[in-house]
């Protein structure tokens, strides 16, 4: 089998892909301030990297246009693109991509089943096939070990150091109400990301954040930001949901090497206060964050918290620009910037 590997989202990209909001269920009477969060995240993407948008038919793409040349984006660095979609969270119905031995991207695209949560799906199921035939893109679908089809993942679900780690949770694969690969266990899976993904390593922690309704998505509590180094959302309030999760989570950490060997240094960042609607508590966590091209775009949430997240990521990303993004109502929808989104690596030349 050809060697692959998953590179790190800090690794140069060809373009970032995004899909324009329709479905306004996905936000209950708070629909209409939406397109213009996205229009704010293309604006502050586009003069760094490519911005490739699905738009689910000719009237989405049309007030798209609209809406992104009003925000003073340059429609030359954006591409929109008729594809019908169910939702809009391409970091889990787009494929992953990684690189062969030679250097070329490929695509591995996984089953998707919206989360086990919802029945219409079928178009973002398909949102892997029309990504692979506007790139032209090689696309692999990987299986599952018995024979039962092809494996169900997210890509909110899995991050990578680039060099051969992953982090998990149990939650999201292993838990009671773990309803994707029924029957697959921890060591199922770690082959499956040997051999799909190219990981030689994968650390699991334990529960993500609360009001996460993906069965705890690794995208809300743990990324790296460099090799050897991954940030980590604590909550220091003993009287909050998060801080049992949160601080099993360090303790996992205390002692962890990566792929290499090397001990892995954990950089904390807070959570913000909760942030609640309609009595509902939502995955407000600024580790949703997005790395492209030159800069990383951080969701903030009108709380004392977002500059101790700002200038954290300041100091770990000195080579790029850090912008917050208002993500108080994109919030309810229950992603934010990291959900939305998903990278195109280049090439190695």
């Amino acid at each position: 089998m050809t060697p692959l590997r998953w590179p790190a989202e800090w690794e140069r990209h060809d373009a970032t892909w995004i899909a324009w909001p329709h479905h306004e269920p996905d936000w209950p009477g708070k629909f209409e301030p939406i397109p213009l969060v996205y229009a704010e995240i293309v604006h502050a993407l586009h003069s760094h990297e490519r911005v490739e948008i699905l738009c689910h038919d000719e009237t989405v793409r049309e007030k798209a246009s609209r809406i992104l040349g009003e925000r003073g984006v340059d429609l030359a660095r954006v591409r929109l693109h008729l594809v019908p979609t169910d939702r809009t969270w391409l970091r889990d119905s787009a494929p992953t991509a990684v690189r062969s031995a030679a250097g070329d991207v490929e695509l591995v695209r996984w089953g998707f089943n919206a989360w086990a949560k919802y029945d219409n799906f079928s178009r973002d199921a398909e949102i892997g096939v029309a990504v692979a035939r506007l790139t032209g893109l090689k696309v692999r679908e990987p299986q599952r070990p018995d024979g039962k089809g092809r494996v169900i993942l997210e890509g909110g679900g899995i991050e990578t150091d680039g060099l051969g780690t992953m982090l998990v949770t149990e939650e999201w694969l292993l838990s009671d109400t773990q309803v994707r690969n029924s029957g697959l266990g921890r060591g199922d899976y770690e082959r499956i990301f040997a051999d799909a993904l190219g990981i030689s390593k994968t650390i699991w922690l334990g529960e993500g954040c609360i009001g996460d309704d993906t069965h705890g998505h690794i995208d809300d509590i743990a990324r790296f930001v460099a090799p050897g180094v991954l940030v980590l959302a604590h909550e220091e309030d003993p009287s909050d949901e998060n801080h049992t999760r949160s601080l099993d989570n360090l303790k996992r950490l205390a002692n962890a090497t990566d792929a290499r060997g090397e001990p892995i240094k954990v950089v904390t960042l807070p959570y913000p206060s909760a942030v609640m609607m309609e009595g509902q508590r939502l995955p407000a966590s600024y580790a949703n964050f997005y790395i492209a091209n030159g800069i990383v775009i951080v969701p903030t949430f009108n709380d004392a918290n977002d500059r101790v997240a700002l200038n954290t990521l300041s100091l770990l990303f000195p080579d790029r620009k850090i912008v917050g993004i208002n993500s108080v109502d994109l919030v309810w929808g229950l992603g934010t910037l990291h959900c939305l989104t998903q990278q195109q690596p280049s090439p190695r030349s």
